[in-house]
């Protein structure tokens, strides 16, 4: 009787299948993160809109849901106001969990900008 001769065929398939769930956990999370930090991209680019709309006079909340998609403009909640010759606005965003428009996690992202009141010159 011979040695005997383990084979090692099929073992990369083996091993793939069973980190396959790892692999897919660790996109899933990537993708979040990536809708995480472009809900504070948005939010931010809203409060600096409403904020230079607010300062010339225009309509503050159009200015800022303008950009907005539809997964986030549906939940956006938008604070202008202004004092001692200063504009302050707040826009407040869910953020989508995996696929905007579907279910949103339980805290919000807040962006916040200021601006100087721009007054018109008498000549």
């Amino acid at each position: 009787m011979g040695p005997i001769r383990r084979d090692d065929r099929g073992q990369v398939a083996v091993e793939f299948v069973g980190m396959l769930p790892l692999i897919l956990l660790t996109l899933v999370l990537l993708w979040q993160c990536v809708l995480i930090g472009y809900t504070y991209t948005l939010a931010g680019n809203a409060a600096d809109e409403a904020a230079r709309a607010e300062a010339v006079g225009d309509d503050c909340e159009a200015a800022a849901t303008r950009h907005l998609d539809g997964a986030w403009k549906s939940g956006a909640s938008v604070t202008c106001g202004s004092s001692g010759g200063m504009v302050h606005v707040t826009v407040t965003l869910r953020v989508p969990v995996l696929f905007p428009g579907a279910v949103s996690f339980p805290f919000d992202v807040r962006g916040e900008a200021g601006a100087v009141r721009e007054e018109a010159e008498d000549r």
